[in-house]
């Protein structure tokens, strides 16, 4: 029997699967043969054009996660945040591909990238502003459920309260392993004096990689092993 493969759905593509992917429009994100000044700016497209769509889901893995928060659904919320974090890991593992660009050859491509910076990230951008609306999300539950932060128990694994405090844990610190995996790649292709030397483009970078978004459940991590 014959199976009709012809697509159905409306747009462009010759096929459902370009169509629903978009596929025409994604693949022709990037710069073409006749615009690149160097071979390996399809490479560093790829990474960073991958990297603001794994941070777009991550942030509206957060949105929602911050809505179920104030629904009271705290293992909902939980399970958001892990896809969230996931996400998170992907695009700090994928900056391994950038290993393989020199300080020559990146230097060689920098003037098509003009002033540009991945502080100019909209997909950061808007990590952080969701992160931020999750910390007084959950600052919001602890209040209603009348618990201090100090009484959070890291190693309370039965209750929903704690094991959500624990996968914020777990989104910022791959939060900040990604920022000291970034800062590295800055300093392997990007030639930049270390951090400290005044001037330099990586300052900033290092000052983050010490950021926390929800520093005080760090701080219960600190005492709860203090007090051990």
């Amino acid at each position: 029997m014959k199976h009709d493969h012809s697509p159905v759905l409306p747009g462009s593509g010759a096929t459902d699967y370009a169509r629903y992917m978009r596929t025409d429009t994604l693949l022709g994100l990037q710069r073409s043969p006749g615009e690149v000044i160097h071979r390996d700016e399809l490479l560093f497209q790829v990474v960073h054009q991958s990297a603001e769509l794994w941070l777009k889901l991550a942030a509206a893995e957060l949105a929602e996660a911050t809505d179920r928060v104030d629904a009271g659904e705290l293992s909902v919320a939980e399970a958001l945040l892990v896809r969230a974090t996931l996400a998170v890991r992907l695009i700090t593992d994928q900056l391994d591909m950038l290993r393989y660009l020199s300080p020559v050859d990146f230097q060689a491509m920098q003037p098509a990238l003009g002033n540009g910076s991945g502080a100019e990230s909209p997909g950061w951008r808007q990590v952080q502003s969701a992160s931020r609306k999750l910390g007084r999300s959950f600052d919001g539950q602890l209040a209603v459920r009348g618990v201090p932060a100090a009484d959070l128990c890291p190693a309370d694994l039965s209750d929903p309260l704690h094991r959500l405090a624990e996968a914020m844990v777990e989104w910022d610190e791959r939060v900040s392993l990604w920022r000291v995996r970034h800062y590295q790649v800055a300093l392997r292709i990007g030639g930049h004096p270390p951090a400290g030397t005044p001037g330099s483009p990586v300052n900033m970078l290092a000052k983050l990689a010490g950021h926390r978004f929800f520093p005080e459940l760090w701080q219960v991590r600190m005492h709860s092993t203090a007090d051990d």
